[in-house]
C-alpha cells in the first residue's frame, strides 16, 4: 500500500479549510496544514478536522509553505498538493496520483486548460495566465497547459530535485523548471476549479507580474539564448535601422545630427554584446548538462 499524504499551504483560510481537509481525507493517509502566519482561526479549524499541522510564526509565502510541508512528508510516497481555498475538488485527488501509482508519470499537473478555453475563468485570468504558460513553458522547455496550478501530485522520489528557492508564487513555475531539468516524467490530468468562493486578498496584475518576472529571471542561465540573444537581436535591429536612416540622408546630402547617429551605433554595439553573451552562456549550460549526464 502506498502512502498518499495531502499538503495544503493556509493563509487565513478558516471558512473552507475544515471541508477541504475532510473531503481530502477520504483519499490520503494524512492531511498535513502548513499555517502561513494566520492570524485568524486557521490552526484551530485544522486541529479539529483532524490535520497535521505546521505553523510559521510569519506569512512567508507559498513557496516556502510547500517546502515545510514536504519536509514533513519524507515518509509519503505520493505527496498531493492542493490549495486550502475550496477552488479544487478534492474528490478528483485519486485521478491525479492515479499515473504516479500505475509508475507513468513522477509528477502530475492539474489542469484547468486540457482541453482549451476553460468557461469558467474570467477572461483577465486567462490572459496573464496565457502568459505566465507561455514564459513558463520557455523557461522549462515543458508543453503544459496550466502552468500555475495549485493541484499537483509528485512521487516520492521526485521531491528531492525541487529548491523552493522562491519562497512566494513563482514557485509553481519554478517546480516545473527543476521537474524538467532533472528529467521526471511529468503528466497532466483535467480538473475542474470554482471561482465563486475565491477569497484571496491579492492583487492578479501586480501578482502576475511578480511570478513572470521571477520567471524571466530564472532563464538568465536555464535558457540564456531567450535572456540574453533575443533582446539582444531587437535591439541589434533597431540600431541598424537607425543607422540606416541616417546613412540615407548622409548620402541625400541632408544634414545630420551626432548624437542620434551614436546612440544608434551604441545601439547595435550593445545588441551584439547581449547577443553572444546569451550564446556563450548557452555554450557552457549545454556543457554543464553534457557533464552531469556523463556522471
Amino acid at each position: 500500500m502506498s502512502k498518499i499524504v495531502a499538503v495544503l499551504p493556509a493563509f487565513n483560510e478558516e471558512v473552507a479549510l475544515g471541508s477541504i481537509i475532510l473531503r481530502s481525507k477520504q483519499h490520503v493517509d494524512e492531511v498535513i496544514v502548513v499555517d502561513d502566519g494566520s492570524t485568524d482561526n486557521t490552526v484551530k479549524v485544522a486541529q479539529l478536522a483532524g490535520a497535521t499541522v505546521i505553523s510559521h510564526p510569519t506569512n512567508l509565502g507559498k513557496g516556502a509553505a510547500l517546502k515545510s510541508g514536504f519536509k514533513a512528508s519524507e515518509d509519503a510516497d505520493v505527496v498531493v498538493t492542493i490549495d486550502s481555498d475550496a477552488q479544487h475538488n478534492p474528490d478528483e485527488i485519486p485521478a491525479l496520483v492515479a499515473p504516479i501509482l500505475e509508475g507513468k508519470a513522477d509528477v502530475v499537473n492539474g489542469s484547468r486548460y486540457i482541453h482549451g478555453h476553460e468557461e469558467n475563468t474570467p477572461a483577465y485570468r486567462r490572459v496573464g495566465q496565457k502568459v505566465l504558460d507561455k514564459a513558463t513553458n520557455i523557461s522549462s522547455g515543458l508543453d503544459i497547459t496550466d502552468t500555475q496550478s495549485g493541484f499537483r501530485a509528485f512521487s516520492a522520489r521526485s521531491i528531492p530535485y525541487f529548491r523552493f528557492k522562491d519562497s512566494g508564487f513563482g514557485v509553481e513555475s519554478e517546480m516545473l523548471v527543476d521537474a524538467s531539468e532533472a528529467g521526471l516524467k511529468i503528466t497532466e490530468v483535467e480538473i475542474g476549479v470554482r471561482y465563486d468562493v475565491d477569497g484571496s486578498t491579492k492583487n492578479p496584475v501586480s501578482h502576475g507580474v511578480r511570478v513572470l518576472l521571477k520567471i524571466i529571471q530564472d532563464m538568465e542561465l536555464k535558457r540564456p539564448l531567450y535572456y540574453f540573444t533575443v533582446p539582444g537581436l531587437i535591439v541589434v535591429l533597431v540600431g541598424a535601422s537607425l543607422s540606416l536612416i541616417f546613412l540615407r540622408d548622409y548620402v541625400l546630402g541632408k544634414s545630420i545630427s551626432m548624437g542620434p547617429t551614436m546612440v544608434a551605433i551604441m545601439l547595435t554595439l550593445f545588441g551584439t554584446f547581449m547577443m553572444f553573451t546569451g550564446i556563450i552562456l548557452d555554450s557552457m549550460a549545454r556543457m554543464i548538462r553534457q557533464n552531469r549526464g556523463s556522471l
